[in-house]
Formats: C-alpha cells, sequence, structure tokens
C-alpha cells in the first residue's frame, strides 16, 4: 500500500491483525475488504486507490486449488455448510437426484480425475459453465466452491466496483468532489443568536447548581472565510465550462461569503458579474478599495494566451488596455495576503505555455492543477499568507 501511494502505519497493521485476531469479521473476503478499508482509509482520496490496491491482490482468488480441497476440507464440514446455503426448494431438489451423498460420491471422483484448473464446461470442478462443482456458473444442486455470495443475487469482488473511483487524487471533480476539496478551507466562529444547546457547559452548570438542569446556549458555528473568485471565460477555457460550471456550484454551497467575477484570458482594468452583460464592467481598483485583505482569493484560468496579452499594453484581443495584464496580476497578488491559481490544463502542459509559466512565478509556485489533490493543495495553501506558505 505503500509502495502505491496509500500513507498507512504499522499502527495501523496491527490494529489490522488484533481485529482479527479477536474475530471481529466472519471468515469473508467481502468483510475483510470492508474492514481493511476502515482500518487503513483514514481521507476519501484515498477510497478508489484502496480498491485498486486491494483488487489487485485478491483478483484471482474465485480460482479452485483442488489440492487444498482434497487435502484441507473435511466430508463432513463440507456437507453441513453445503446445505446451509440451500433453500428448502434446493434440499427437495437435491433428494430428487439421489440425495447429498449421491453429489459426495462425485465430487470425490472428480478431484482424482482432474489435475488442473478448468473454465466453462458442465462437467469439471471450475468457474463458470454449468457444473455442479465450482464458482461464478449455474447449477441450482451444485457445490458452490471459492464464491463467497450467489453470482445472480450480487458480486463476489465488491472492491471491482470502484463506486468511488471519481475520488481518485487524479481526476477532474463533480460537484461532490469539489465540496469535498472546498471543506478544506474552514474558519469557523460562533457569531449570533445563541440558538444551539452547549451540551458540555450545560453538564457543568448542572453540576454547579446542585443538580437542578441549567440550560445554556451557544450560537451556531459558521464558516467565516470570505472568498473572491475570478473565472477565465471565452477562447481555450470553452474546452473545461462543465468543470468551472461545477466548481461555482461548490463553491455556492461551501462558502457563505463569496463574491465571483468574470475576466477573459488576463485580469486588466476591469471585470464583470454577468457574461450576458460584459458592456457592465466593474473596475478593477475598485474591487481592491472594496474588499479587505483577509479574504482568500482563487482565480481560475488556463494562463494560456499570447505573451502579448499578459506582457504588454494595448495586448488584450478584446479592448485597449492602458496597462499590461501582469501590472494588474501584480497588484492583486501584492495586495491580497491569499492567493492562489487553480489550472483545468494538466499540469505537465503547462510548460510549453510561455504565459503559463510567468504566472506561476508570478505567484510563487501557487499555482495547482484542477484535480482534487490540487484543489486540496491550492485550500491549503490559503490558509497561509503568502510569506510563510511552503508546497
Amino acid at each position: 500500500m505503500r509502495d502505491n501511494g496509500l500513507p498507512v502505519s504499522l499502527q495501523e497493521y496491527l490494529t489490522l491483525m488484533a481485529s482479527l485476531k479477536e474475530e471481529v469479521i466472519s471468515f469473508d473476503i467481502d468483510d475483510f475488504y470492508y474492514l481493511c478499508k476502515t482500518v487503513f482509509v483514514k481521507q476519501e482520496i484515498y477510497l478508489d486507490r484502496f480498491d485498486v490496491i486491494f483488487g489487485y491482490f485478491f483478483k484471482d482468488l474465485d480460482k479452485i486449488d483442488l489440492d487444498f480441497f482434497k487435502r484441507h476440507i473435511p466430508e463432513d464440514w463440507l456437507k453441513e455448510n453445503f446445505f446451509k446455503n440451500l433453500t428448502e426448494e434446493e434440499k427437495a431438489m437435491i433428494e430428487k437426484l439421489g440425495g447429498i451423498e449421491k453429489l459426495m460420491e462425485r465430487f470425490k471422483e472428480l478431484l482424482e480425475e482432474q489435475h488442473e484448473r478448468h473454465e466453462g464446461g458442465n462437467k469439471w470442478i471450475g468457474t463458470g459453465g454449468t457444473s455442479p462443482f465450482g464458482a461464478n456458473g449455474y447449477n441450482p444442486e451444485g457445490f458452490r466452491m471459492g464464491q463467497q455470495k450467489s453470482r445472480n443475487r450480487s458480486a463476489i469482488k465488491v472492491w471491482d466496483k470502484r463506486e468511488f473511483a471519481n475520488l481518485d487524487g487524479t481526476v477532474e471533480l463533480d460537484i461532490r468532489n469539489f465540496r469535498v476539496a472546498l471543506k478544506r478551507l474552514r474558519k469557523f466562529t460562533r457569531e449570533g443568536v445563541p440558538d444551539e444547546l452547549d451540551l458540555d457547559d450545560t453538564i457543568r452548570k448542572t453540576s454547579e447548581n446542585a443538580g437542578m438542569l441549567e440550560i445554556s446556549m451557544k450560537p451556531e458555528k459558521r464558516n467565516r472565510v470570505k472568498v473572491l473568485l475570478f473565472m477565465d471565460v471565452g477562447g481555450s477555457m470553452d474546452d473545461h465550462v462543465d468543470t468551472c460550471e461545477r466548481l461555482f456550484s461548490a463553491s455556492k454551497h461551501e462558502f457563505k461569503y463569496l463574491e465571483y467575477f468574470y475576466f477573459h484570458n488576463c485580469i486588466y482594468e476591469s471585470v464583470w458579474k454577468d457574461n450576458g452583460r460584459r458592456n457592465e464592467r466593474i473596475n478593477t481598483l475598485e474591487i481592491l478599495r472594496k474588499y479587505n485583505k483577509d479574504y482568500k482569493i482563487i482565480i481560475v484560468g488556463d494562463a494560456a494566451m499570447s505573451p502579448y496579452e499578459l506582457m504588454y499594453k494595448s495586448g488584450s484581443v478584446e479592448h485597449y488596455n492602458d496597462e499590461a495584464g501582469i501590472v494588474w496580476l501584480q497588484r492583486i497578488k501584492e495586495y491580497f495576503e491569499y492567493v492562489v491559481w487553480v489550472n483545468p490544463n494538466e499540469s505537465p502542459s503547462w510548460k510549453y505555455f510561455q504565459t503559463t509559466v510567468a504566472i506561476r512565478d508570478l505567484f510563487e509556485h501557487k499555482m495547482f492543477p484542477l484535480t482534487l489533490e490540487g484543489v486540496s493543495k491550492a485550500m491549503k495553501a490559503l490558509k497561509h499568507k503568502k510569506t510563510d506558505f511552503q508546497l
């Protein structure tokens, strides 16, 4: 697990061993899977990675080891457990076919005759097919061997379902995953009307009051983080519209104090709030005057444009700009103490765009890819001032 990027420790391994010793689970591979996931996975971003690793090591579990059955499976145990898994109708059908003794005799004959793994067909012990002996096939009166649960009712390998595949740290995000990542940027305070029970203080006051109940209330805990979100639209950003829409939706859910603005390619002397009325612009200097320095700044854009648009006066493709775009980015960086740039392009491609490299350097490498891991790192960076943050 460590070699594949799952952060586990010796303590967690010992916890698993203790759980097995205490028989917390039955001898069932699905139970073992869920126990391991509970012990080893501490963050959502590692759920899918764990499934991949677990599946790699247990992918051949359904293969039948005939020598093992010959050496280790007592006949009485096999009979007893076989009947436990049968319905009354299936037991009646077996009796019509000659009973369990006939099946046991045929099973012993096959163990002697068969010398290798078999798949499919209707005779040998193996996987698939319609033989009465084996796994992952179909025969209502057979021995199910190497298969933990009925194939016709539920999947044998729950780890292959990959229910949390979209939580891997390298994938693009949906709204739920965005919210998981954005939750890392939280600063809770209690303000306003006390409308929530303070249980600890109620107990303390009641104890001090000789057992007479004294209710203590406290204000609700709220996330006080304030965010300014600047989003690049149009041009090469059209390829990332869906992802940016999900980010915007998740941000509105997570941040009570959120203001958002749009720009194209680079922030210049003005931005806008409505893409349908881009002529109604807001002066960028007005934003610097209106919002305090403690606002967290998230700029979303691919940072891929002509060098003229970033470095030169009148370089914008849409209007005449009196000052270069990089001058305005420098002002934003110098005024606000918490600034990150989130880039929807894959990070290996950044080096091929001169403007992307320049903007990343301007913001002291606080440019992050639009993945779960990237956004999580961006939120971590926004908790630190530009003077004390380290990647």
